[in-house]
């Protein structure tokens, strides 16, 4: 499981000694004709500006805790051992941060009681009962759109540089600790002008894709989501959406 974290949620997760990756995803700047795309603007609004080659895009990077099995914070009496400060994905689950994604309750780690009719309903026509829930909701987008800067700066102190195609996947990242911490701590000081940014890398594995962004002047980077995890150093996984096309 992998659990997005607000910038500050995720350095209190590694205080903690916890493992946090770093997801990457891009989309094209889009032509004006659909530049009001309710969901392009939900990414951009997450996002912040890069290049590849010629193409100018907006990478969303997610800090997210990864979580192989039972959380490191559940106790054996299955209560949440950091319950008052827990993250605020938390708080909100099992309802939908992206206000793009049905709530399918097939698809949460929920036990079948929890969507009885004995319990408080969650949704009455398509939209949230609780009016906390909703604040919290607004309070994680309102959070994840401030961080934008910062993840970039994170980015850049960490040396990442490729992203997957927004729907068709994502670049994962598993820094070090000692990376990790070194990254927080140069990403949270503005000294002054950044250093010219490096270019970002498109991942596909997709035909028409890389077609597209051949005519597009992007840096592109085939890789079939088989393939093992890419080097040097820091080191990438990609997780894709879809079957492989190349």
């Amino acid at each position: 499981m992998k659990l997005p974290l607000t910038t500050g949620e995720a350095e209190a997760w590694l205080l903690d000694d916890n493992e946090l990756q770093v997801i990457c995803e891009a989309l094209p700047e889009m032509p004006e004709a659909v530049a009001d795309d309710q969901r392009a603007a939900y990414r951009r609004r997450r996002a912040f500006a890069a290049h590849s080659g010629q193409l100018t895009i907006q990478v969303v990077a997610i800090l997210a805790a990864n979580i192989g099995g039972a959380c490191p914070h559940l106790q054996p009496d299955l209560r949440c051992g950091i319950y008052e400060r827990r993250p605020l994905v938390c708080r909100i689950y099992p309802a939908e941060i992206n206000p793009f994604r049905e709530l399918q309750t097939a698809a949460k780690a929920c036990p079948p009681e929890a969507w009885s009719q004995e319990r408080p309903l969650l949704r009455h026509h398509g939209e949230l009962v609780d009016a906390h829930l909703r604040t919290l909701i607004r309070e994680y987008r309102d959070r994840d759109a401030q961080d934008a800067e910062r993840r970039r700066r994170l980015c850049a102190a960490l040396g990442l540089d490729h992203a997957a195609i927004a729907d068709e996947g994502f670049v994962v990242y598993s820094p070090s600790r000692s990376q990790w911490r070194r990254a927080l701590a140069v990403s949270a000081e503005v000294l002054g002008p950044d250093a010219p940014a490096a270019p970002w890398h498109l991942v596909t594995n997709r035909r028409a894709t890389l077609a597209d962004l051949t005519t597009r002047a992007a840096d592109i980077v085939a890789r079939r989501a088989t393939d093992a995890l890419a080097g040097p150093a820091p080191a990438w996984e990609f997780l894709s959406f879809l079957a492989d096309d190349l």
